[in-house]
C-alpha cells in the first residue's frame, strides 16, 4: 500500500472555499479532475497552507486557562485534516496523471507540504498549546480514544526534537525538510526511468499470444518494458535464457543512474536525525511507535522465520533444480538463477501438479473479479456498491464507485487499473479524503486503487493471473480498512494504523481467492461463462505451497535489506549499499546476487516504508490469525464478516492495534495458522 507519510499519520481534507479551484470542494462533493491542470495545483497549495497557517495562529493564542477539547486539540485535527484534497490528492496525481505538468507541480507541491509539514512538527507555540492544555482539569479526565490522542500527539511532538535546544531544532528541520525532498526525487526517478528490451519473434518464444500482441511493434519486433505486467509473464513464459537475463538485469537496475547517490544521502541524514533525537539508530527511532516496539523485537522476528524457512526453501530449490535438470537434459548442473526461477516453477506447477496459469486466467476477467469481490464485500460487511458513470477522474480508464451502507452513502474509491507512461508501475491504494466526523456530518472518506493489470485486447477482455486476482483482492482489503471507518479524528481514521499492522486487513482478504466457495461467485470463463471447475481448484491448492519456502525467503530478503540499512549499517563506511544487498542475498537466498545490478535503486519502499518493510510479514501473522476465525465460523459468515468489520477495519487506530485483535480473537495472537498458510505445520 502507499502511505501518504506526514506528522500525525495524516489523511488530510480542504473544505475552505477557493473560487474556481477544483481541488476545493464543498462537504463530501465529489472532485472534478479533469478541471486540474498545473495551476489549479499551485494554487491550492499555496491556499491551504495560507489558511492551515493562519488557523493555527488563533490556536495559539488562546489564553491557557481558556484551552478546552475542541479549541485545542480537536482544533489540529480539523486544521491538519484540512489539507487532505491538496496533499494527498496531489501525491495521487504525482503518481498517475498523464500530463507532464501536472505531475511535476504535484510533486513540487508534495515537497512544499513535507517542509511545511516539518515546519509544523516542530512548531513550538503549537507544542507549547498542547502541553498547557495536557496540565487541565479536563485534559486530565479524557478517557479513550481522546486520552490516546492528547498522549500521542505529546509524543510526536517530543519525537520531533521539541525538546531540544534551538540550534538543534533547526538543524534537525533542515535534515528533515532534505529528506523529504530526496524521497520525492527517488520515487519520481523510478516512476520516471524508462529503459526496454527489444526482441524479434524467435526470441518471443513460449510468451502468451496476448502478451505478444500489446507489445508488437509496426516493424514486427516486441518491445518489453520493465513494469510489473511486462517483466513478471516475460520471467514466467519466454523460453530464451538470454532475453531472461538481459530484463531481469535491466529491471534490477531502474533509476540506478540516480537513485544510489539519493539513497546514500538520505541514509546519512536519517542517521544524523536519530542521533539528534537521541537514538542508536533510524530504525530504533522508527519502531518505537510501531506494534514492534524495539529493532531486538524484529530481527529475531526475521531470524527465527529464516530458521523456519530453512528447510521447506532447501526442499523447494531442489525440486526445481530437478525440473531444469530435466528441461536441459544435464543432470549435473547445480545452480538455478534469480532470472530462471519462475521459468522452471511454472514448468513444476504445468507438469508435476498440471496447473497452467494460463487456462486458469481465462476464469479471471476484471469485470468479474470486481463483481465477485463486491459480492463477498456484501455478504461479509454489508455494504453495497454503486458505479458512477460521470467520473470527472483524470484518465479516461478511471472508474468511480460509492460504497452503502444500510442504504446510506459511506465511501467513495476510483479504480485505475491500466499501465500507461509515467503511471505508478505498482499497486497501490492511495489515500485522497480521510473519514473524520465534522459539524455537517460524518466526511465521505475516498481513495484510489491503482493497479497495472494486462489491458483487453480485440479478442479477449482483461484477464488477471491468480496472483493478479490475490494482489487486487489485496488492494482492495485497504480500500475497505479506509472508506469503513467510523473514527471520530482523522488522525485515527482507517488505515492510519501502525505500520507493522496496515498490511494485516489486505493479507487476510487473499485468503478469499484461495477459497472455493468464494471463486465459484466470480470465476467464470470469459467465453463460456462456465464456474471454474473443482478439479482445477483443487489442483490451485495442491499447488499453492510451490516455494513458499523460497518466497517468503524472499520477502525476509526485502525486509532486512531495508532493516539492515537503516540499524546495521553506516553510510559513510567502507560497504556501498550493493555490498549489503549482495551480502545479504548470498546469505538468506538460495539464488546468487548478480554483479552489477543495484535493486536498491529501485526499491520504492526505502521511501515510504523506511525501516518498516519488515511490516509484511509481522502483519501476515496477524492477518492469517484473524482469518482463522472465518475458517472455523464459515468463509461467508455474517456474523464473522460483521464484527471484523466493526471491530478492526472501523476502528482504525481509536485503540492499540493489539487489543483490537485480541478483541476480535477473543484470545491472545499467535503465529500458527500463520505457519500453516506456508504449508510449514
Amino acid at each position: 500500500m502507499k502511505k501518504v507519510s506526514v506528522y500525525f499519520h495524516l489523511v488530510l481534507f480542504f473544505t475552505v472555499a477557493v473560487a474556481g479551484n477544483p481541488f476545493i470542494t464543498e462537504h463530501n462533493r465529489q472532485i472534478n479532475f479533469s478541471n486540474i491542470d498545473s495551476l489549479t495545483v499551485v494554487s491550492a497549495v499555496n491556499e491551504v497552507i495560507a489558511q492551515a497557517r493562519s488557523d493555527f495562529k488563533k490556536i495559539y493564542d488562546i489564553p491557557s486557562e481558556k484551552r478546552t477539547w475542541e479549541n485545542t486539540l480537536m482544533a489540529i485535527d480539523d486544521i491538519l485534516s484540512k489539507v487532505n484534497i491538496v496533499y494527498a490528492t496531489g501525491d495521487l496525481l504525482a503518481n498517475t496523471h498523464p500530463d507532464n505538468a501536472v505531475r511535476d507541480a504535484a510533486n513540487n507541491g508534495s515537497s512544499v507540504f513535507s517542509k511545511f509539514l516539518n515546519e509544523v512538527n516542530m512548531d513550538l507555540d503549537l507544542y507549547h498549546a498542547v502541553k498547557a492544555y495536557s496540565q487541565m482539569a479536563e485534559a486530565k479526565k479524557l478517557q479513550g480514544y481522546k486520552e490516546k490522542y492528547l498522549k500521542e500527539t505529546l509524543r510526536d511532538f517530543e519525537r520531533n526534537g521539541l525538546g531540544l535546544p534551538e540550534q538543534e531544532r533547526l538543524k534537525l528541520k533542515k535534515i528533515q525538510d532534505r529528506i523529504a525532498d530526496l524521497a520525492i526525487e527517488f520515487e519520481k526517478n523510478i516512476a520516471e526511468y524508462q529503459d526496454s528490451l527489444i526482441l524479434d519473434e524467435e526470441e518471443t518464444k513460449g510468451l502468451p499470444d496476448d502478451y505478444k500482441q500489446t507489445r508488437r511493434r509496426p516493424d514486427g519486433m516486441y518491445k518489453i518494458d520493465l513494469s510489473y505486467p511486462s517483466v513478471f509473464p516475460f520471467f514466467r513464459y519466454a523460453e530464451s535464457e538470454k532475453a531472461r537475463k538481459t530484463l531481469y538485469i535491466k529491471f534490477l537496475n531502474k533509476a540506478t543512474d540516480k537513485n544510489l547517490a539519493i539513497l546514500k544521502e538520505t541514509l546519512i541524514l536519517r542517521q544524523q536525525m536519530a542521533g539528534i533525537l537521541g537514538y542508536k539508530t533510524f530504525a530504533a527511532y522508527q519502531v518505537e511507535t510501531r506494534m514492534a516496539k524495539t529493532p531486538k523485537n524484529v530481527w529475531d522476528f526475521e531470524e527465527q522465520l529464516i530458521a523456519n524457512l530453512r528447510e521447506k526453501a532447501k526442499s523447494d530449490y531442489s525440486e526445481l533444480l530437478g525440473v531444469k535438470q530435466t528441461y536441459l537434459a544435464d543432470p549435473n548442473i547445480k545452480q538455478i538463477n534469480s532470472w530462471e526461477k519462475s521459468f522452471y516453477e511454472n514448468i513444476l506447477l504445468r507438469e508435476k501438479y498440471n496447473l497452467d496459469r494460463e487456462q486458469l486466467k481465462e476464469y479471471f476477467s476484471v469485470d468479474n473479479v470486481i463483481a465477485g469481490f463486491f459480492k463477498i464485500s456484501q455478504q461479509l460487511f454489508d455494504v453495497t456498491f454503486k458505479e458512477v458513470k460521470n467520473t470527472l477522474a483524470w484518465h479516461e480508464d478511471v472508474r468511480l464507485v460509492e460504497v452503502f451502507r444500510d442504504n446510506k452513502l459511506v465511501g467513495r474509491f476510483y479504480l485505475d487499473l491500466y499501465p500507461r507512461d509515467n503511471k505508478f508501475s505498482h499497486a497501490a491504494m492511495f489515500q485522497m479524503v480521510g473519514g473524520k466526523l465534522t459539524p455537517d456530518g460524518y466526511r465521505l472518506p475516498t481513495a484510489a486503487l491503482v493497479c497495472n493489470f494486462p489491458k483487453a485486447t480485440k479478442d479477449k477482455p482483461a484477464l488477471l493471473l491468480h496472483s493478479d486476482v490475490q494482489t487486487f483482492f489485496h488492494e482492495f482489503g485497504h480500500v475497505l480498512h479506509f472508506v469503513l471507518t467510523t473514527a471520530p479524528l482523522d488522525y485515527f481514521a482507517g488505515t492510519n494504523v501502525a505500520q507493522d499492522f496496515v498490511e494485516a486487513p489486505s493479507q487476510f482478504l487473499e485468503n478469499w481467492t484461495w477459497n472455493y466457495d468464494a471463486l465459484s461467485l466470480f470465476a467464470r470463463h470469459y467465453k463460456t461463462g462456465e464456474v471454474l471447475p473443482k478439479e482445477l481448484h483443487d489442483k490451485m491448492i495442491a499447488a499453492k505451497n510451490v516455494d513458499s519456502g523460497l518466497n517468503t525467503q524472499q520477502q525476509v530478503f526485502y525486509g532486512l535489506i531495508d532493516f539492515t540499512l537503516h540499524d546495521r549499517y553506516d553510510p559513510n563506511g567502507d560497504k556501498t549499499t550493493s555490498d549489503i544487498v549482495k551480502q545479504l542475498q548470498n546469505k538468506i537466498t538460495m539464488y546468487p546476487y548478480v554483479d552489477g545490478t543495484h535493486m536498491e535503486a529501485g526499491f520504492g519502499h526505502l521511501m515510504g516504508y523506511e525501516a518498516g518493510y519488515y511490516s509484511y510479514l509481522w502483519a501476515e501473522v496477524y492477518a492469517q490469525d484473524m482469518f482463522s476465525v472465518f475458517e472455523k465460523n464459515g468463509i461467508m459468515d455474517k456474523t464473522t464478516g460483521r464484527r471484523y468489520r466493526d471491530i478492526i477495519l472501523a476502528r482504525g487506530s481509536t485503540q492499540d492495534e493489539l487489543s483490537l485483535v485480541e478483541d476480535f480473537l477473543g484470545r491472545e495472537p499467535n503465529q500458527q495458522a500463520f505457519l500453516k498458510s506456508l504449508g510449514l505445520k
